[in-house]
């Protein structure tokens, strides 16, 4: 890895089209300060979540208490639970007021295991990569360019011959929206 190129990523960078931002993510470097220590992993999966009229968007059904993070600036965190006991790791996208963000599905580690992940090589699923990361309800609202949660550019490039893209997962209720393919992974 070249880690002569690592540079942390402005906000500037998640300021954009969140199908896009979802594709140019893959590659990063997620870097979370957690226990004084610095975990970190390639994003190899990410899904894309973008605007009230994506019907699998939280914020779908207009703004409340448990979506009002999706309405922040661009590079906010947003945090949320699925089945009561797995924390889900999002970046918010474009302009303020428009609710999108980007979903981090797997990474594959560059730390030392903080946890039993079961798989030393990728983390496939976005609770497995919260668990990994220490992720909890506290790093909702957070800045990603801030001093516990950040992204870093190391020079890897996954050129769109090289992304595979598919149906978002676990989203059969969002009628014609579960069919878009707003799932991008690396080949």
């Amino acid at each position: 890895m070249p880690k002569s190129n690592k540079k942390r990523l402005p906000e500037s960078f998640f300021n954009r089209n969140t199908l896009r931002v979802a594709q140019e993510m893959l590659g990063k470097v997620l870097c979370i300060k957690n226990g004084g220590k610095i975990l970190r992993g390639i994003i190899i999966e990410t899904e894309a979540y973008r605007g009230e009229d994506d019907l699998a968007n939280h914020a779908s059904k207009g703004r409340t208490k448990r979506t009002e993070t999706m309405y922040l600036k661009a590079g906010t965190i947003y945090v949320y639970l699925i089945y009561g006991m797995h924390f889900c790791l999002n970046i918010v996208t474009e302009k303020e007021n428009y609710p999108s963000a980007v979903l981090i599905r797997g990474i594959s580690p560059l730390s030392t295991l903080n946890v039993d992940s079961g798989d030393d090589e990728k983390i496939i699923g976005p609770g497995r990569t919260s668990r990994y990361f220490g992720i909890d309800k506290s790093f909702n609202g957070l800045d990603v360019s801030g001093n516990k949660i950040w992204l870093e550019y190391w020079g890897i490039k996954v050129s769109k011959k090289d992304i595979i893209t598919s149906k978002r997962v676990g989203i059969d209720y969002a009628k014609h929206c579960k069919d878009y393919l707003w799932r991008f992974g690396c080949a």
